[in-house]
């Protein structure tokens, strides 16, 4: 293996073409990690990093030109494999007629195939000291349709940002693992712009976001998104793929907000208020988790509307279906509106 490195890159006339995309990936691991005396010579060589590495730039070699150091509690994991990314962004289904909104450009691994497959992209980055190698990332692959927006992605008005553009939007990012959670919801709140969203999480918590029912990952956020979308699976990640690599895989799944709901609730907020007091104390039974909830309601109320809604009081949060908290929610509300005020 160093010797077939050392001569290509002794070759000048290397012709980064004739290597299949996974040579050209495993040739630039290869120099990152196992072989620093030839990646310091890489960046003295006429090969440029776009031809010795395929489509994108390695992380590393960013990382160590704007001296770059990822931050864990910005979780930072930057894709490095561009069959990856282009994988992603292929399977998302973003055309010519797409406007993208991006959470978490990093180093534009998924940035800018989206760009080159959308009309224009807002891509989402707070962390300052990413953009200048984000903007020559850009400017190597010649994106002209990219907008950056240094800013954090739970500070964005994703409402008036579709306004502006005259469109639903496609969301796409490899969300950061810390704030994934937060992100997730704030797009339910924004469902009405977003035509569909594409989202790359850490394994763990799309398994939660998927589970059914009486699984020990159904939790809150398993409702609430299972409520309002339909979700698909898109892609698994392994780790190697990222740096810093991460402790666990990633998944990749597709977020489609429903037009129409099999089961309505009444009113969303309480709904929603519902879902939180049942899960806020997952050991106990609904009927006590609910009546030292938030929702400051009585034993003897929680008891009612479960029977009313033919579910067990003795029954836990994580039991219950998307279509049994619909009922026991509007339940409620219905015996809480005729209480005195």
């Amino acid at each position: 293996m160093v010797l077939y490195i050392d001569s290509l890159l002794k070759s000048q006339n290397f012709d980064g073409k004739a290597l299949k995309e996974r040579a050209q990936h495993r040739l630039c691991h290869y120099l990152s990690f196992a072989y620093p005396a030839a990646k310091q010579r890489v960046f003295k060589t006429n090969i440029t990093a776009d031809i010795l590495r395929g489509k994108m730039t390695s992380p590393l070699f960013l990382a160590k030109k704007f001296n770059f150091r990822a931050k864990k509690q910005l979780g930072q994991n930057f894709l490095s494999d561009p069959s990856t990314a282009k994988m992603i962004v292929d399977r998302s289904g973003i055309d010519k007629n797409d406007v993208v909104l991006e959470i978490g450009a990093g180093f534009g691994a998924l940035t800018i195939p989206a760009a080159q497959a959308a009309t224009k992209i807002f891509t989402v980055e707070k962390d300052q000291r990413i953009i200048p190698a984000l903007e020559n990332e850009l400017s190597l692959h010649k994106i002209e349709n990219a907008v950056i927006l240094e800013t954090d992605i739970l500070k964005v008005d994703i409402a008036a940002l579709a306004q502006a553009e005259n469109c639903q939007l496609i969301v796409l990012g490899n969300l950061p693992y810390n704030i994934s959670s937060q992100i997730l919801i704030r797009l339910m709140a924004a469902r009405k712009v977003i035509k569909r969203a594409v989202l790359m999480f850490q394994k763990e918590l799309a398994q939660r976001i998927g589970a059914p029912p009486s699984c020990k990952d159904y939790s809150r956020i398993s409702v609430m998104v299972q409520y309002l979308a339909d979700i698909k699976p898109v892609a698994q990640i392994k780790a190697h793929l990222f740096s810093p690599k991460p402790k666990v895989d990633s998944e990749v799944i597709e977020i489609v907000f429903k037009n129409k709901k099999q089961y309505l609730a009444e009113n969303e907020e309480f709904f929603f208020r519902v879902i939180k007091a049942g899960f806020g104390k997952r050991r106990k039974n609904l009927k006590n988790a609910l009546s030292r909830s938030e929702l400051k309601i009585s034993t003897e109320t929680a008891i009612s509307a479960l029977e009313q809604s033919d579910i067990d009081p003795a029954r836990r949060a994580e039991t219950l279906s998307v279509a049994e908290f619909v009922t026991l929610s509007n339940r409620l509300l219905a015996i809480l509106s005729k209480m005195p005020a």
